[in-house]
Parts: structure tokens; sequence; C-alpha cells
């Protein structure tokens, strides 16, 4: 039953709760988090077993997902995108993405500060990141992107990142395409045809210069367990000054929810 009704029509939501347009969000009751639960010196370490148990539990159905936020300079306007998290070392949490003309590459131009959220609904879980970004060498991207199926690798060559795609002139082209309904996906399209004749028959494709990897190298790392009455467990480790790498030592202190 509905505990709440939106009685100002000006809102188009109000206290939603899961499938209920309006009640009380569930509770949070799965587990507990304790300093006693956690690595003493190393959120990498910490990351990765609770990464690994998300991977490992089959309620999450991909733990690599976060998000990733970025702030422009001097306007500060803040920019968030899901990404998948592709790798883990002892430096730091790497993605992978266009760096040429997307907002993300715009505002890491200014301002080199980044964060990446991981949420983990089923296991009552968040993770949160903040860090330097920094860009991966050319070798470490092309390793990574020759894992990625052909049509991955066609794509990031072919993708002008957030541009604006401009539909094309009503009427069909030499090839006898209809445009009357192009809303700019064909000149996508035509990107791309133009990558696959580029590449035709060739096996190895090379990363593109502005296409790779980004390493987000922490300063923070907060481990986050949902509890009852959104009284929630929160620990975080800070990198104390003058720390350069993961042998480094990390504060750990619990944080009121």
């Amino acid at each position: 039953m509905a505990l709440h009704s939106a009685s100002d029509s000006a809102k188009f939501i109000f206290a939603p709760a899961g499938k209920e347009a309006h009640g009380q969000a569930e509770q949070f009751t799965k587990n507990v988090l304790t300093r006693a639960d956690l690595d003493p010196s190393s959120p990498t370490r910490q990351f990765h077993a609770w990464f690994a148990t998300a991977q490992q539990s089959g309620l999450v159905a991909h733990p690599e997902t976060c998000c990733l936020s970025t702030a422009a300079l001097p306007s500060g306007r803040v920019s968030a995108r899901m990404v998948y998290l592709k790798e883990l070392d002892a430096q730091g949490f790497v993605i992978y993405s266009n760096f040429g003309t997307s907002r993300k590459a715009r505002d890491l131009a200014a301002n080199p500060w980044a964060s990446l959220t991981f949420w983990w609904e089923a296991l009552e879980r968040q993770v949160r990141v903040e860090g330097r970004a920094e860009r991966l060498s050319r070798d470490e991207s092309q390793r990574y992107f020759d894992t990625r199926v052909r049509g991955s690798r066609i794509g990031a060559w072919s993708s002008r990142q957030s541009q604006v795609l401009v539909p094309a002139a009503a009427g069909e082209d030499a090839d006898g395409d209809d445009h009357d309904h192009d809303d700019g996906r064909r000149e996508l399209e035509d990107w791309v045809e133009e990558t696959e004749k580029k590449f035709e028959g060739e096996k190895h494709i090379p990363v593109p210069e502005f296409w790779g990897g980004l390493r987000i190298i922490p300063e923070s790392v907060e481990f986050w367990q949902g509890r009852q009455n959104r009284l929630h467990d929160r620990f975080v480790y800070t990198k104390q000054d003058g720390a350069k790498d993961e042998a480094a030592e990390w504060t750990l202190e619990r944080l009121s929810p």
C-alpha cells in the first residue's frame, strides 16, 4: 500500500520504491562491515576481494560496470558515464575509451582528477574511488585492444565520440539507400564503412592514437555496506601525503552514514 501521495502535480516522481510508484524504500539487511573485515593496509587488495565476491556470487551480472565522473575547469561542471573496469593493478583502476573527441577527454585535459563508483545492488555494496587519472602507454593499450572483437576495434577507429551526427538529406544516395528517415545514424555507418575498407584483409589493427587506457591512481577508496535504517557501514582508505605507490601507508577510518 502506498504510504505517500504525490498531491503536487508538479512532481513527476515522488518517493518511488522499486516497482511501486510511491512507498518506502527497502531496508538493507544482508551484511555488516567492520574494520576487522578489511585489509589493514591495501584498498587495492580489499577491492580485489570484494570484486571476486561479486563475480562469484552469481547475483551481479557485470561487477566490472562502474560510473566514471570527471569535471571541467574552470566551470566545475561534472559529467558522468557508465564504463567497464578492465584492469586492476598495484597502481590503480584502468578503463578504456576514446580520448580524442569525447567530453571526458576535454575534462581530463584541464583537470586530471576523476572518480569511479561501483554499485553491486544484490550485495548491497558500493565502492567509491577518487584519484588522479593518467593515460596508459600505447603498448599497454594495444595489448588490451587486441583482445576486442574485430567489430569493436573497427568501431573504436570509426566513432568521433560525442560529435554531433548530421542527418543525411532526404532522398536516395548512389547505393539506393533511403535517407528520408535518417536521424544521423547513416553518417556513423559511413565512417564504419570507411574503416572497414582501410583495414580490409588485415588481421592486426593498431590501436588509434586517440583511444586507449586510462588509469585512476587512487587517493581515497571508500567501501560501503548497506545497513538497516540507512545507518550504513562506511570505511575510507586515504593515501597519506607524499605516498606514491601501493606500498605507501594508508589511513583507514570509519565514516558516519
